[in-house]
């Protein structure tokens, strides 16, 4: 088949979707389909047509079209056979014939439903319930909309089984050779803590994990702390922690390798994929006890769960495995031993039978 994913922007610093879509256009273009990923440089929502700043953004076209970084290569490796391409904005202009079009944000669904004279099968692969990006109302409006969709995980499935949608579940896969366990949960200091931040966007609840860990500083004076993110390092984090911008595939695997927990403090999540990375380099995981985690963080087994927005309960747990290096070795075995079903073999079986009408939701 000819498959047509349709992103919201460039793709030259690491986003979480866009190495979901990543990894399904690599692991499809390998079973000989033909993979083209489609990056705008503007997805106006209805809402904003016609808005200065969002005029403006249509400028970020050409200077990235002329120096070609928009594309991935710096974080991520994409098949040779996977094709890729940067357009102004999406119009049937500038989409190629495809059998199946793929939408993977609201405002990509709101386009792609828009668009006329398109001959293929039009899907919707939702990663989040995106109304931190955009309205409500048109963040729903886009889960009526007559595309298939296509969820990553339990709790957004039942979003559109309470709306009366229809929805594949697929859960993400993991890359086991990019991410596995070097170091022993035993032989690591239980001190060593690894967290991902992220100050743009509240909703990952970095401050909460911040302010847990200054508290655990306070309590564990040896406490020692890796952060990362794609930012510059912000100033509010204390001297005592460690900041990585951008870490290589290497280095994050070694960040997350060299802590003994690893905490996942959103607020909410399509699906964490950084305490499942985690899981599967060997850290114990304390994470929020939200739909995006529940997929594969089970209390007192292969997690520990706290309320979101609760900075003292994080710290609590984080303290609970310090002093517990039992339960510690044994949930970060066990989160390990569990992680490995999450298979991106199974999430593109998955993926091809969609496309071949041949699924079972």
């Amino acid at each position: 088949m000819k498959i047509l994913f349709i992103l919201p922007q460039e793709g030259n610093h690491p986003i979480g979707g866009f190495k979901v879509v990543y990894e399904y256009a690599n692991h499809l273009a390998r079973r000989g389909h033909r993979v083209h990923v489609l990056h705008t440089a503007l997805m106006v929502p209805k809402y904003m047509r016609g808005h200065l700043k969002q005029r403006l953004r249509a400028l970020r076209y050409f200077p990235f079209a002329i120096r070609g970084n928009w594309k991935p290569d710096k974080w991520f490796t994409l098949d040779p056979a996977v094709e890729i391409s940067w357009v102004p904005w999406l119009s049937r202009v500038f989409m190629p014939e495809a059998d199946v079009y793929v939408a993977t944000w609201w405002s990509s669904a709101e386009h792609l439903n828009a668009v006329r004279n398109l001959s293929g099968r039009r899907l919707y692969l939702i990663q989040h319930l995106e109304t931190w990006g955009g309205p409500k109302e048109q963040v729903m409006a886009t889960w009526k909309m007559p595309l298939e969709k296509i969820v990553i995980s339990r709790w957004l499935q039942k979003i559109g089984s309470d709306i009366g949608e229809r929805c594949h579940y697929i859960p993400n896969g993991l890359d086991f050779t990019r991410f596995g366990r070097d170091v022993q949960p035993a032989s690591r200091q239980p001190g060593r803590i690894a967290m991902l931040f992220n100050n743009q966007a509240p909703w990952k609840g970095s401050a909460d994990g911040l302010a847990a860990l200054c508290q655990l500083k306070d309590k564990y004076p040896q406490l020692e702390a890796e952060l990362f993110g794609i930012y510059e390092r912000p100033d509010n984090i204390p001297p005592w922690i460690l900041y990585h911008k951008r870490p290589t595939q290497n280095e994050l695997r070694r960040i997350y390798n060299h802590a003994a927990i690893f905490i996942a403090p959103s607020h909410s999540e399509g699906w964490g994929l950084p305490p499942s990375e985690a899981m599967t380099c060997g850290a114990a995981v304390v994470a929020t006890d939200i739909g995006g985690h529940q997929e594969f963080c089970r209390q007192m087994d292969t997690a520990l769960l706290v309320p979101p927005k609760d900075p003292n309960a994080l710290a609590e747990a984080v303290s609970l495995l310090i002093k517990d290096q039992t339960l510690r070795t044994r949930i970060a075995n066990s989160g390990h031993d569990n992680i490995q079903q999450f298979t991106w073999e199974a999430s593109t079986n998955a993926f091809e039978q969609v496309l071949s009408n041949r699924e079972d939701i």
